[in-house]
């Protein structure tokens, strides 16, 4: 018999409607296959991704340069979709291939002399950060990764560590390896107050938790489209406009000039995030991520954000019920949309379950990420097959 449902306890976060979470189901192809539980690694993709392909290669099958006039209105929707969804002011967010490619152009905007050189992050963050400050070790940069000493950020070592010498605060917004959150306003009220600058990571939050980077007074924000946003293959960064204005990047491309698009010698640096361009842009990316976008947008952040507490709450639930060992944080404020379970074995029974087709994700712990697709039905029967996996 399964444990009683949380659900009903009347402080535990709500769902969706069953009407509404079932019309944005059917837009899903492959939630009719499987118990899809990955959102966290790649998110699953809308149906309406299928006009958009075929009418790219209607374009390309008959070539036309004009068209890249359309592509250039589709690739600054979706930024400017991205921009409203993370409280942004239009014009203040670019796109690119990855997130990786954006913060090495964000990163080279520095001259990384002594006494100011410091990058503090965490050692909770995605391998990326590491990997790119310590490539720019070589202009200088001193990379200073702070140990979280458990599956929390630990907020109080992060802000012991930044002072006058800090330059660079890159934090993620929840980690990907236990979904553990960070006090953003703390950490951006300390980086400010001694000068340095503030740089989140929310390629595992934004499609799934509110974020308002105006609110929040945050200098730099990446994310991408392939997790919580539905999309694939592109990714996006917001500057604060007032700071873009001060930040030259010495990784750009020709888009990023104030005459780009006349084809003509740029004499400057292109107005808002534009200056963080690269060159030619890959709109198909763009063009199929606004579908999932578009679906996010009409259920809204705030509706989707209660249906992730509480299928994460079920999780939790069944998962003490079954003396399963929780790694990611309980408390609803300090996880993101990911559960991090700890069992024997777990790679062995990740392939198992997705061979039953129950799809989650291993990263040192089995990850299992619902998303507002997914149902506590699904959870319910995820769990269950878990439990006979291991045993209990």
């Amino acid at each position: 018999m399964n444990p009683p449902d949380p659900a009903a306890d009347e402080d535990t976060p709500r769902c969706l409607d069953a009407a509404t979470q079932a019309a944005l189901r059917a837009e899903f192809p492959l939630l009719q296959t499987c118990v899809y539980l990955n959102s966290n690694s790649t998110g699953a993709v809308p149906r309406g991704a299928e006009g958009v392909l075929t009418g790219y290669w209607e374009t390309l099958r008959g070539w036309r340069d004009d068209v890249w006039q359309d592509w250039h209105v589709g690739l600054d929707r979706y930024a400017d979709s991205v921009a409203a969804l993370i409280g942004a002011p239009p014009g203040s967010v670019v796109t690119d291939a990855n997130l990786s490619t954006l913060l090495a152009r964000v990163a080279s905007c520095f001259d990384y002399r002594a006494p100011r050189d410091r990058v503090v992050t965490t050692d909770l963050e995605y391998p990326t950060v590491p990997f790119i400050f310590s490539a720019f070790g070589r202009y200088g940069a001193r990379l200073d990764v702070v140990s979280s000493g458990g599956p929390g950020i630990d907020d109080d070592a992060l802000e012991a560590r930044i002072d006058e010498r800090t330059l660079l605060v890159c934090v993620p917004h929840a980690s990907f390896s236990t979904g553990a959150t960070v006090d953003l306003p703390r950490l951006v009220r300390r980086a400010h107050d001694v000068g340095a600058l503030v740089v989140v990571d929310a390629f595992q939050t934004v499609g799934v938790m509110p974020l308002d980077v105006t609110a929040l007074g945050v200098d730099v924000v990446l994310g991408g489209a392939h997790k919580w946003l539905c999309g694939v293959g592109t990714a996006f960064l917001y500057v604060r406009p007032d700071l873009a204005t001060r930040l030259e990047p010495a990784a750009t491309g020709w888009q990023a000039g104030d005459r780009a698009l006349t084809f003509q010698p740029s004499t400057g640096w292109a107005a808002g995030a534009r200056r963080f361009a690269g060159g030619t842009p890959y709109p198909l990316t763009s063009l199929i991520s606004q579908v999932g976008l578009d679906l996010l947008a009409g259920v809204g952040i705030a509706a989707i954000r209660r249906h992730s507490l509480a299928c994460t709450s079920r999780i939790l639930h069944r998962a003490a019920a079954a003396g399963v060992d929780v790694v990611s944080p309980v408390e609803p404020d300090r996880r993101g949309g990911v559960v991090c379970l700890d069992v024997a074995d777990g790679e062995a029974v990740k392939r198992r379950l997705v061979a039953r087709g129950l799809v989650c994700s291993w990263r040192g712990h089995l990850r299992v990420a619902p998303h507002v697709y997914n149902t506590l039905e699904e959870i319910d029967f995820f769990m269950d097959a878990l439990e006979e996996e291991l045993g209990r």
